[in-house]
């Protein structure tokens, strides 16, 4: 418990004067006695001195207690009152300071309170004025955000040092994928991500997060040869220098990097960049076809050489006129077997040309109730059929040539409306088996095998005019099938088409967008400026408190004792760059104790013992949880109790955490030293923190980083302002003695 000495002194002083006023009394009572007279007294005293000691104590606590009373109503209010000020100066919106101490103390409070609302109107105008001349600078923001959602290519900008600052939404899914790829997984060559549960994503975290170093996919010796070329052609005087290289990631997989600078606004001669932009693409897939076309045409090359060779030597002997009539039809034989083995291999070899001209035709990730739509109002709009679209995946995503597959549906309608008089269609999309299917549905009507089969063979028309396409070739073209089928159950008939699922990543690149914002913070360009601030930086201990690479992070365990025994059993943590929350960029995990979860710990944190079955073991989540928090200074509440757990799975896990820790706990304490309780709930409250998720890891991550945030102007104005200064003073503090 923190005791403030003004205030032990304010509690020990009544006692110790009215000691000294006793022993006062006392020596000047025996100078003014004779001899028999003191001693007559001490008679007197003696047996009474255990009264006279009670009567004392009592005297002295009820003085010590008015005393400290108001020595906290009067004397430690100011103080309160100035860390009030402070919270006050650096929060937004409306909190009032409590009108507490003396006369004095309450009319400055109230004061205070009226300069705040006063400030706080003055803002709420300064923001509308800025709202209405920054509207054009949003719209452009807009424009920006939809740009990059749209490109097809990866695109990711970085500064100098390689933070990331800028990537789209196609980055983030390939980088996915070849984090899946190197963890074992196959990774689509197109840059898809590969099935997660081939590997387990542990936590969830991404690994393109702004802030982060692109050093963790590239090597940093061909970015750095790179971007050396770049700026040599710049100085060259070149319009668009640019600079490309082909590297391969720990997965295997190939990447084409095409680098151009990010030019200063005002360029000097020895730094003409402040960042570079790299776009992306996985040449994983054409570098294997060009090998597979090359292996087809060395083989189809030797065979016919080969056979020429026999071919020739056989011609030769045959011109002979003495060759008799055997040799003669053995040599013949021999043409015969080498024209049939050519023919064989030019068959092959069209066939498995053709086959690479299918799988290579271009096919694009479609959300399947967008193609649905886009057909159903494709066939009202040229024929008189009403389609309706149930049994819709929603989130459903298809790898389809959209125009094509609309064409060939709408071919089948019209043959429909047009020969049997149908009125109405159905269109139903679902997933099953790794594919899509696609069913376009009407109400059952007699129809032959050959009649469907003639649909399917017979060219597509598009008005007037036959293209060279048949519904079988659209359906091969996205390497799918077609039946048709009748449930007279149901009673209704319909065409079947299987098609090709987009890879996973899609849907769940579009329920991150929906979770969180229509158009996810994929860049933050105040990351130009941001040099540094990791844990591993030379110069880290002088580096902003505002510029830090931060990973908040908390634990859940079975109990409250490391050393007996206790489990971590969820990591939860989120990241803070350049003085912003990142909530997309988070790390959420369950962890298997292998050990009971007992029944007073599920009351607290509310994470059930079956929840935990199947999850990873903390051999697993440590190393994870270790590649999301690299090159980050780690921030926790109470973060002596949370780096213990961490520390004592260090030999078993290989897994150090040597970067620095900062604890929101000891950081309160050293801004508010009066304040009673410094527990993440009060400081939360004190500083105007919403608490949502309370005890369960990434919500109190979240919590904690809220306030780490809040309490970074109230550091600054106590004259601390960099990472060293930060863990100095908090060692200073009474709470940093804790130890777990």
């Amino acid at each position: 418990m923190n005791v403030d000495r003004q205030e032990l002194a304010a509690a020990v002083a009544p006692g110790a004067l009215l000691a000294v006023m006793l022993g006062a009394t006392a020596g000047l009572l025996a100078v003014t006695l004779e001899g028999a007279q003191r001693a007559m007294v001490w008679d007197l005293l003696q047996p009474r001195l255990a009264l006279v000691f009670m009567l004392w104590l009592v005297l002295a606590i009820a003085a010590g207690t008015a005393a400290r009373r108001a020595w906290h109503h009067f004397a430690a209010a100011p103080g309160r009152l100035a860390e009030g000020v402070q919270v006050l100066i650096s929060s937004a919106g409306e909190r009032q300071l409590p009108a507490e101490g003396s006369r004095s103390s309450r009319a400055l409070a109230l004061a205070v309170n009226t300069l705040a609302q006063q400030r706080d109107s003055l803002r709420a105008d300064m923001a509308t004025q800025v709202a209405l001349a920054s509207r054009e600078v949003e719209q452009e923001r807009q424009r920006l955000a939809a740009l990059m959602a749209e490109l097809t290519q990866s695109v990711v900008v970085c500064n100098l040092d390689g933070r990331v600052l800028l990537f789209n939404a196609r980055a983030r899914l390939q980088f996915r994928a070849l984090a899946l790829s190197a963890q074992g997984g196959p990774a689509a060559a197109d840059g898809a991500a590969a099935d997660a549960s081939v590997k387990r994503n542990i936590g969830g975290a991404e690994t393109l997060a702004l802030g982060r170093s692109i050093y963790g996919v590239l090597d940093r010796r061909l970015v750095a040869h790179a971007l050396q070329a770049v700026q040599e052609r710049l100085q060259r005087g070149a319009a668009h220098p640019s600079a490309q290289f082909v590297t391969a990631t720990r997965g295997g997989q190939l990447l084409r990097v095409q680098m151009a600078p990010v030019r200063a606004p005002q360029a000097e001669l020895d730094a003409p960049l402040s960042g570079f932009v790299l776009m992306l693409d996985n040449i994983t897939r054409d570098l294997a076809d060009d090998t597979a076309r090359d292996r087809l045409l060395h083989k189809l090359s030797e065979g016919h050489r080969s056979s020429l060779g026999n071919l020739q030597a056989a011609v030769e002997l045959l011109d002979d006129p003495d060759l008799d009539a055997t040799t003669r039809e053995r040599f013949m034989a021999v043409v015969r077997d080498e024209i049939r083995t050519m023919g064989r291999r030019l068959n092959e070899a069209a066939a498995q040309g053709l086959s690479n001209i299918k799988t290579r035709w271009p096919l694009e990730d479609m959300l399947g109730a967008d193609l649905v739509a886009a057909a159903a109002q494709r066939i009202e709009d040229q024929l008189t059929v009403r389609v309706s679209a149930s049994g819709v995946d929603a989130a459903l995503w298809l790898k389809v040539d959209s125009y094509s597959l609309i064409q060939a549906l709408l071919h089948l309608a019209g043959r429909l409306a047009g020969e049997y008089g149908i009125a109405r269609l159905q269109l139903r999309l679902a997933a099953a088996d790794g594919k899509a299917q696609l069913d376009l549905v009407w109400a059952v009507q007699a129809m032959s095998t050959e009649t469907v089969t003639a649909w399917e063979t017979e060219d597509i028309r598009d008005g007037d005019a036959a293209t060279p396409l048949t519904v079988r070739d659209v359906v091969q073209r996205h390497g799918g099938a077609l039946w048709f089928e009748r449930a007279r159950v149901r009673q209704e008939a319909f065409f079947r088409f299987l098609l090709p699922l987009a890879d996973e990543t899609a849907p769940l690149q579009a329920s991150v967008q929906l979770q969180h914002d229509s158009r996810p913070e994929f860049y933050d360009f105040d990351l130009f400026a941001l040099k540094g601030g990791g844990g591993q930086d030379a110069a880290w201990a002088y580096t902003p408190l505002p510029e830090l690479a931060c990973t908040v992070f908390d634990t859940e365990t079975t109990g409250l004792d490391p050393g007996a025994g206790d489990e971590i059993i969820q990591i939860g943590a989120t990241r803070i760059v350049a003085g912003k929350l990142r909530r997309q960029d988070c790390f959420d995990q369950l962890v298997d104790p292998r050990r009971s979860v007992p029944a007073a710990g599920v009351a607290i944190h509310g994470i059930q013992p079956e929840a935990l079955q199947g999850q990873p073991a903390i051999d697993e989540v440590l190393p994870a949880f270790h590649a999301f928090a690299q090159d980050t200074v780690l921030v926790a509440h109470n973060a002596a109790f949370d780096m213990r757990f961490l520390q004592l799975k260090e030999k078993r896990t290989g897994v150090c955490f040597v970067q620095p820790v900062l604890d929101t706990m000891l950081l309160s304490a050293v801004v508010h030293p009066q304040q009673a309780s410094h527990g993440l709930e009060a400081i939360a409250e004190r500083l105007g923190v919403p608490v949502l998720g309370r005890h369960t890891a990434l919500g109190d991550a979240m919590v904690t980083a809220e306030v780490f945030l809040k309490l970074l102007p109230l550091l600054q104005a106590a004259g601390i302002t960099t990472l060293q200064q930060a863990l100095d003073a908090s060692r200073q503090t009474h709470l940093a003695r804790l130890k777990y």
